[in-house]
């Protein structure tokens, strides 16, 4: 049980940074990463919060992987990576204790500080192995079913989210191109010093999970 709640708060903690470092990308205000153009478009279309329309992206995402067919690796973080980046994003532009950048310069850094939690968010997350998020899931599906390198099909992902986001109003300038392609650069010199390698995480199903849960509470009662 204790393993087990020791992967629950590296996985929250994961989610919680994830969504601060979205926010330090959106107040940069130099341009938003490519999933943020979609989620501000989408929530300017439709009247929604920008956390709303994370949530909504990421339930769509997942329906789409499952009637593809991959299930394998859905799990608890699947589901509350989903729902919770969405309710951190909303909470934490709330509270409005990240600044607003003031200069170019200013933003650049904070767009670059934002990659950076998000990749140590990642690390968190990832780290759990509860299971991929909505939009790993759908990279990862399309290159089984595609078998196109992995850098064409994220790139492809992303180049959609930011034609489509824009058409819906989302803000693209150069933090969107910088994000592009820093966003790489900042996970993997983030996992190299924590010396971290996410293929060897063993996914945990949801499945897999709730019987972990059964199984250490009927040990626990029969002590």
């Amino acid at each position: 049980m204790k393993l087990l709640m020791h992967r629950m708060l590296r996985l929250l903690l994961g989610l919680l940074l994830y969504a601060l470092g979205i926010v330090l990308t959106l107040n940069a205000r130099i341009g938003f990463g490519p999933w943020e153009v979609f989620h501000v478009g989408l929530a300017q279309t439709t009247g929604m919060s920008i956390g709303v329309a994370s949530i909504v992206t990421g339930l769509a995402i997942t329906l789409i992987v499952i009637l593809i067919g991959e299930t394998l690796g859905l799990g608890l973080g699947t589901i509350l990576n989903m729902v919770l980046i969405g309710i951190f994003l909303d909470a934490v532009l709330a509270l409005a204790f990240i600044p607003v950048a003031a200069s170019f310069l200013t933003g650049v850094m904070m767009m670059i500080a934002g990659l950076f939690v998000i990749a140590l968010g990642s690390y968190f997350y990832i780290g759990s192995g509860f299971g991929a998020g909505p939009r790993d899931s759908l990279m990862v599906v399309l290159t089984r079913k595609t078998r196109l390198p992995v850098g064409v099909i994220r790139g492809g992902i992303e180049l959609t989210a930011v034609l489509v986001g824009w058409r819906l109003g989302g803000m693209v300038g150069q933090g969107t191109v910088l994000a592009a392609l820093l966003i790489g650069f900042c996970v993997q010199l983030t996992f190299r010093l924590l010396h971290f390698d996410p293929s060897s995480i063993q996914h945990e199903s949801l499945l897999a999970t709730y019987q972990v849960v059964v199984d250490t509470l009927l040990a626990k009662h029969k002590k």
